[in-house]
């Protein structure tokens, strides 16, 4: 418990640095804010992958509301970035906690297709409501505002905004570890492991499968509303089928049975985006494919699996 407890103060006490470190070693802010936003959005989606076992191709469709939440309420209601994360949190898990009795009964393939068939829906509504969300052009006009406390203003320039995310990530990521360590949490994993024995002992499988996907989703709305106030823009891109499969590698690269995994995982798939795709514009998303078989076929406890074991700490 002391060697895991020291771990986890390095880690905090390195992101709580990072603006003062990665300058150093050839990074910038508004990576390390991205690289924050989307292992968010993985950790979210692993409470339903890895956790409870059930793939999920559909995170980007919570993802994207988050964005579209966030950025509408910015547009048209209020110039608040508190109430902007917050709204677009709430749709995200709204949207999922909505859906779950379509998905909760399906297995296997059936789950997974049928979140994907959920958020091309999701898809093709924002791209061809024009009015509302933009379109294919998407949804412009805000802009991440400022904090106010009392008299004083914080201007979300990228330092402060990273901050601001990793206030975000740290909250979400408590919540996320006292769920696991709670009976919900030991619920899900005894889905994972076995789905009959699990009803068999008495557990209502169907509707832990609901709350790890409405969990997941209000994880990914409150993700993609900190990309949108990051980018100052959200497109229908955020929606797409594509953008879930990226979480799906993110999670599985870093270790998606890891609670800490899709940190490692977006470190990785974020860093080799940026540094990669700045050199060979066209062949990152090669070294991302090639890197992905690799740890599917000989690594299938991810990179943060290889890190515990090199380390004995597995």
């Amino acid at each position: 418990m002391t060697g895991r407890l020291a771990r986890s103060l390095i880690l905090w006490v390195l992101l709580l640095l990072v603006p003062f470190w990665l300058p150093m070693v050839g990074g910038y802010t508004a990576l390390a804010s991205r690289i924050l936003v989307y292992a968010l959005c993985a950790m979210g989606l692993n409470l339903l992958l890895g956790f409870t076992g059930m793939m999920s191709f559909g995170q980007a469709a919570y993802f994207g509301l988050g964005g579209y939440g966030a950025g509408l309420v910015l547009v048209h209601l209020s110039g608040s970035s508190w109430l902007a994360v917050l709204a677009g949190t709430v749709l995200g898990g709204a949207a999922a906690f909505l859906l779950g009795p379509v998905v909760m009964r399906r297995r296997g393939i059936y789950f997974a297709m049928i979140t994907v068939a959920v958020g091309q829906i999701f898809f093709f509504v924002a791209e061809r409501w024009d009015s509302l969300t933009g379109g294919e052009d998407g949804l412009t006009g805000f802009s991440r505002q400022p904090l106010h406390f009392g008299g004083y203003v914080l201007p979300l320039s990228d330092v402060p905004f990273y901050y601001f995310v990793l206030f975000f990530f740290a909250l979400a990521a408590g919540v996320m570890a006292l769920v696991l360590r709670s009976p919900l949490g030991h619920s899900f994993v005894a889905i994972r492991e076995n789905r009959r024995r699990a009803a068999f002992l008495g557990i209502h499988v169907e509707r832990y499968v609901w709350a790890a996907f409405a969990f997941a989703g209000l994880i990914g709305g409150l993700a993609g509303a900190l990309n949108a106030l990051q980018n100052n823009f959200v497109s229908p891109e955020n929606l797409y089928w594509v953008e879930s499969g990226n979480f799906v590698i993110i999670a599985v690269l870093g270790g998606m049975r890891s609670f800490w995994g899709p940190l490692i995982g977006s470190i990785i798939f974020i860093g080799i985006q940026d540094y990669v795709s700045s050199l060979f514009p066209n062949n990152w998303e090669s070294l991302i494919g090639v890197l992905f078989i690799i740890v599917v076929l000989f690594f299938p406890n991810g990179i943060l699996g290889i890190i515990r074991r090199r380390a004995g700490l597995a």
